[in-house]
């Protein structure tokens, strides 16, 4: 049987799961009516990675005799000044999901639940390749600054980019 402890910090991040895929999907949607055709189609595919990270979670709780919590979610920002915002955000989004992990990590160890440690180290992963792409994203942006060929250029590679299927691991 999960530990109510670590039922409900898992719990907490099927909802932080939940809400990263409706963040990605708001900007996505911004994106595809400004123009951006490739971020928004790079966002869209990150908004069902972000899902399917959630999903994995609820199964899991199940697996382990707790009970898997859907949550009801607060409506995501959708107004933004462009892509710096964005992927401004989105690091920052991002950085939040990290320590929320780290603390789920944390209390495993506390409370001596090496399976879902183990399980969790996966979650540990995904994040180091999330912040380190936000970051290369926004490192790109600063290079092309107020140029718009580059911009044109820059969307069109990120429509393009195709993550690893890490949601199958």
């Amino acid at each position: 049987m999960l530990n109510e402890k670590i039922a409900a910090a898992l719990n907490l991040q099927v909802k932080l799961e939940a809400q990263s895929s409706q963040f990605y999907l708001s900007m996505a949607s911004w994106s595809e009516n400004h123009g951006l055709n490739g971020t928004a189609e790079f966002l869209f595919r990150h908004s069902d990675e972000e899902r399917q990270h959630m999903l994995k979670l609820v199964r899991f709780i199940n697996e382990r005799g707790g009970n898997s919590v859907i949550p009801a979610l607060p409506a995501p920002k959708n107004k933004f000044s462009g892509l710096h915002e964005i992927f401004e955000n989105l690091l920052a989004h991002e950085t939040g999901v990290t320590e929320s992990i780290h603390k789920v990590v944390d209390l495993c160890l506390q409370v001596k639940d090496y399976t879902t440690h183990h399980f969790m180290q996966w979650y540990v992963a995904e994040q180091i390749e999330e912040e380190a792409l936000a970051r290369t994203i926004l490192d790109k942006l600063n290079m092309i600054g107020t140029d718009t060929a580059g911009l044109y250029l820059f969307d069109r590679d990120l429509g393009t980019f195709l993550p690893q299927d890490s949601s199958a691991a």
